[in-house]
């Protein structure tokens, strides 16, 4: 069996006049994510995790954001895409670790639909998805509520 480990970031500035998506959920609040897609930071981290694991390049690469068919995509569907890219390389996801780094709003409480919306979206056991969530301690881009950021972990296999 080989196993493989994988590590994905991303970051995206917040902006008035776009929801706030997050593991594929939208979550109320005044500010939402700027990007060519949804912005979904969480799901693009385990997405380029994903990738990077199975050594097929990043997200940029595979859904550039100078391609129009990605303007305004829900980050599911890269998600998807990218389940199935793995799939098609022969590889299963065995578990995923991730967190999500934001001053507000609080990420907690939506931490169990985040899990069910990605393990079902890729059609693996919610116990498999660990989301954690910590703030900056008012540090940085994030601390200032600039920005938001997500870090990924992921491990796939291949029989």
């Amino acid at each position: 069996m080989k196993i493989r480990t994988g590590l994905g970031f991303d970051v995206h500035k917040l902006v008035e006049g776009r929801e706030l998506w997050l593991g594929g959920i939208r979550i109320d609040h005044t500010l939402g994510l700027l990007g060519h897609s949804d912005a979904d930071v969480l799901l693009h981290a385990i997405c380029d995790a994903l990738l990077g694991a199975a050594n097929l390049r990043d997200i940029g690469f595979h859904f550039p954001d100078t391609a129009g068919e990605y303007h305004n995509i829900d980050s599911k569907i890269l998600l998807k895409r990218t389940r199935d890219l793995l799939l098609s390389k022969g590889y299963s996801i065995s578990n995923i670790d991730s967190t999500i780094c934001a001053e507000r709003p609080k990420i907690n409480p939506h931490i169990p639909a985040m899990q069910q919306t990605i393990a079902s979206v890729l059609e693996i056991d919610q116990d498999d998805v660990s989301i954690k969530a910590t703030t900056t301690e008012r540090l940085g881009f994030t601390g200032r509520e600039e920005g938001i950021s997500a870090y990924a972990v992921v491990l796939i296999t291949k029989e």
